[in-house]
């Protein structure tokens, strides 16, 4: 049995300023997004469409807006409606905790659309360009969570359970490294590497959405749900329900393109 070592929620202190783990974690997946999507912008496509560096920054600003607002909206409307429907100023305080990854992807998707029709593009041309880009950075949203001691996982007896502390003395999944590992490692690398070869359009955000999809269902069942939702339906939690769309577009996605001419290069 292991011990969450209850890290300093603070990753650096100099006097009385703060770096907290969960903000440096952010910094990291914007920076892997710069440094990555430098990658992505060389290729053909990008190359002929006269894409820069210039064009990764105005879609990172727009993504950065996107999760902040869809995640805070997406977790007051899914999780937490009639809080915050009795207290509405409460949405405001992002500090207290309380984002949606689903509403955060709703957020961005709404971003990305706003960047399509700027730039005069099809919007799978820039999904297509970011979906790759976006699992190593919630990757480091996990290690975050993981640090924080939050997000633990149900109780188990296998022997990698680990107890945190903060919670209570029960062994638990570390469903926070499940996801780490799963949704963010190996989903970011099979993408990195079927996008490396021309696809057709929508091919590699559809894969992106089924893969996600499948890897946050499955590590659901190993994470605590919500103690102010429990279970829902047929005995799945708030976060399986709002990957079932995900899986279903992502296929949906994947079959419609493979019906159509031309190829992404």
């Amino acid at each position: 049995m292991l011990i969450h070592p209850e890290f300093d929620p603070a990753a650096i202190r100099i006097g009385s300023f703060a770096i907290h783990w969960y903000g440096l974690m952010y910094l990291l997946a914007f920076a892997q997004f710069l440094l990555l999507g430098r990658l992505r912008v060389r290729t053909p496509r990008y190359q002929s469409l006269g894409w820069s560096y210039k064009d990764l920054e105005d879609l990172l600003f727009a993504g950065v807006l996107g999760v902040i607002l869809g995640g805070r909206l997406g977790y007051t409307l899914f999780y937490m409606p009639g809080y915050y429907l009795s207290h509405p100023l409460s949405i405001f305080k992002i500090w207290e905790g309380g984002m949606s990854f689903h509403g955060g992807l709703l957020g961005v998707l709404l971003a990305l659309l706003w960047f399509a029709y700027r730039r005069k593009v099809s919007f799978f041309v820039v999904s297509d360009l970011v979906a790759p880009l976006v699992p190593f950075g919630l990757a480091f949203g996990r290690l975050g969570n993981f640090i924080n001691g939050e997000l633990w996982g149900r109780p188990t007896d296998l022997p990698w359970a680990m107890v945190f502390p903060m919670v209570d003395s029960i062994p638990r999944h570390p469903s926070q490294i499940y996801q780490f590992f799963g949704e963010g490692i190996c989903l970011g690398i099979l993408l990195w590497i079927y996008s490396s070869k021309p696809r057709r359009l929508g091919q590699i955000s559809g894969l992106f959405l089924l893969g996600y999809g499948i890897c946050r269902f499955l590590a659901e069942f190993a994470r605590e749900p919500d103690s102010f939702l429990g279970l829902l339906g047929l005995g799945l939690s708030m976060g399986q329900w709002l990957s079932i769309p995900m899986i279903i577009f992502g296929i949906y996605l994947i079959v419609r393109v493979n019906t159509k001419n031309g190829t992404y290069q």
